[in-house]
């Protein structure tokens, strides 16, 4: 039984929290920054840093919409994690870009602020999904044997 209302709504309706809703917008503005900032960059790095930032930005809120889908905590938690290594991919071509002088320094500080935003928040997400699959973990049943639990 839900101790809250709102929380087993949530879950059962696959409604997001105000919380989640302000981390996807927050995704969304991020990597429609990324595809702005990225069309002023070297028409050479096109196939190159320009397609990697692209797909790793993209990639931070595509793996945390596909992963709030899912029910499971455990596979919610993958494709988070997924989400958050996805970040930090395009933390670092943001940095490199910026070496190499593809891009602003003041671009570059907006979408490293974004990204560390986007980050914790993140990041808070994923203890919490750990700290559920912690205290309950998954049990999986093979046909005609034993239970295992996994840890």
């Amino acid at each position: 039984m839900c101790v809250q209302v709102f929380e087993c709504l949530s879950v059962h309706l696959n409604v997001m929290t105000k919380f989640q809703e302000k981390l996807k917008l927050k995704m969304d503005e991020y990597v429609h920054f990324v595809y702005l900032v990225t069309k002023k960059f070297p028409r050479d790095e096109l196939y190159g840093v320009t397609s990697q930032i692209r797909r790793a930005s993209l990639s931070v809120i595509l793996n945390y919409l596909e992963g709030y889908a899912r029910r499971r905590p455990a596979v919610q938690l993958n494709f988070f994690e997924t989400s958050y290594g996805s970040l930090k991919e395009s933390k670092y071509l943001l940095h490199f870009s910026m070496k190499e002088k593809y891009l602003s320094i003041e671009d570059y500080k907006h979408a490293i602020k974004l990204a560390e935003e986007i980050g914790a928040m993140l990041w808070s997400e994923i203890k919490s999904l750990d700290n559920k699959t912690q205290k309950h973990p998954k049990t999986l049943t093979k046909k005609h044997s034993n239970t295992k639990t996994l840890k």
